[in-house]
């Protein structure tokens, strides 16, 4: 029998030199443990560590989380700000 979809999720974790990343995976405490410790993390990190998760958004399916993260990165710093304002 297969498995069910499972629930994806965008991610912003803000960086040590205070920028934004944004990501998307169907665990987020776990991916943000493999930006932190792993080879397995974003190239991103290399040069600057994640520091937190600012943003998330669950409940997505594979495609409207990829959507939705296409979206978020043409945000500009600001917009992006806002957004996490808005989910506090």
């Amino acid at each position: 029998m297969k498995a069910a979809n499972p629930t994806w999720s965008l991610y912003i974790i803000e960086a040590s030199d205070a920028s934004l990343y944004t990501g998307i995976t169907t665990d987020v405490d776990r991916r943000f443990e493999e930006h932190l410790n792993c080879q397995k993390g974003a190239k991103y990190f290399n040069g600057r560590s994640p520091v937190k998760v600012v943003y998330r958004e669950d409940g997505h399916t594979r495609s409207s989380a990829s959507r939705r993260e296409a979206e978020i990165k043409k945000l500009s710093r600001q917009a992006k700000a806002a957004l996490i304002i808005s989910q506090c």
